[in-house]
């Protein structure tokens, strides 16, 4: 088989039944494990028409195995024009207000529609160029279903600048983030620190996990709201987080960890799925209407890289959060206001 790209079908000798398929890929079809285990992951392989995502699959003698190698993709984004709710613009940065379901940069399976792509057309060739033809200007990122503040650099000074502050974590400078976190159940106590190494999942490449080994990881919470649903005890509650990290799904994986997911993520909350059924129907309604996992960066402050000025900016919920907000509280006592 070639490398080019398109279909092309391979049928399993019978010398090599019983085989893993990755070993019969790399024997036949001119591409490195690499890629074909990338393929594999894909959903890019099918043997007699099943798509197997596993490289250590064993083969039949005689099994036809279908490989379909994409086109690669072009690696330089291109502007889009994606509307940005700027919420502070200068000649060194800019600080967006992103929206769930927009993801920050090109990566495989989101090569357009991103952050990235709106900004190339919002800013042109002003956008720092440390991140790389993919990343331009970007110090940080959000979850894709996480909404709220995010600064890109768009000066190289500024990046370095900015980058610093983010490596820093605040504890000697002014950087701060906020998260307001909607979690299943209350912790019993009304603040905490969570401090545990988070790493890649070892069984699942999309997730991270608290691992021994792990990179450090620090949250601080605070609990602001308790909601209460048809039970005694409260069902949910508003929690806001301030990271003394920036580890990936760390708010996610962290809350999760002691017990409180958010609500609306699949991924690290499946398991609270039938804690819906504690919910008042309004909440109900707003819960399976979200979609998403209930996280905002509502608050982020840092020193100009240029002016040195102190600057803080703070994001109100998004509608859909609001509205579960709205009819969480319906249901109950509020035992605290958000002070974030």
């Amino acid at each position: 088989m070639a490398k080019d790209t398109g279909t092309h079908t391979i049928v399993v000798a019978p010398s090599e039944d019983a085989e893993r398929v990755d070993r019969v890929l790399a024997r036949h079809a001119g591409l490195s494990r690499s890629r074909l285990k990338a393929l594999i992951l894909a959903g890019e392989i099918a043997i007699d028409g099943e798509t197997i995502r596993d490289p250590a699959h064993r083969v039949n003698a005689g099994a036809a195995i279908t490989v379909r190698v994409p086109p690669p993709a072009d690696p330089v984004p291109g502007p889009e024009a994606i509307a940005l709710a700027v919420v502070y613009e200068d000649a060194e940065l800019i600080v967006i207000d992103k929206p769930a379901g927009l993801v920050v940069h090109p990566a495989a399976g989101n090569w357009t529609g991103t952050l990235v792509n709106a900004l190339i057309a919002h800013c042109g060739a002003s956008l720092s160029g440390i991140g790389g033809v993919r990343r331009p200007g970007i110090v940080h990122r959000l979850d894709k279903d996480t909404s709220g503040l995010l600064v890109v650099a768009k000066t190289d000074a500024a990046h370095r600048a900015l980058a610093a502050q983010f490596a820093d974590h605040g504890r000697t400078g002014a950087l701060e983030r906020g998260y307001l976190a909607f979690a299943w159940g209350a912790p019993d106590r009304p603040k905490g620190r969570i401090d545990a190494p988070i790493a890649r999942h070892p069984h699942a490449r999309d997730k991270m996990a608290v691992r021994e080994g792990g990179r450090p990881a620090v949250t601080q919470w605070e609990a602001a709201e308790r909601y209460f649903g048809t039970g005694p005890d409260p069902v949910a509650s508003l929690l806001v987080c301030r990271l003394e990290t920036g580890r990936t799904h760390q708010i996610r994986v962290h809350l999760a960890h002691i017990g409180h997911p958010l609500l609306g993520d699949g991924v690290y909350g499946p398991g609270f799925k039938t804690k819906a059924a504690l919910l008042g129907p309004e909440a109900r309604q707003a819960l399976a209407g979200l979609d998403r996992q209930a996280l905002h960066a509502h608050m982020l402050s840092f020193e100009h890289p240029k002016t040195r000025r102190f600057l803080q900016f703070r994001s109100e919920l998004p509608v859909e959060l609001a509205r579960l907000r709205d009819s969480l509280a319906k249901n109950g006592p509020q035992k605290a206001a958000v002070n974030g």
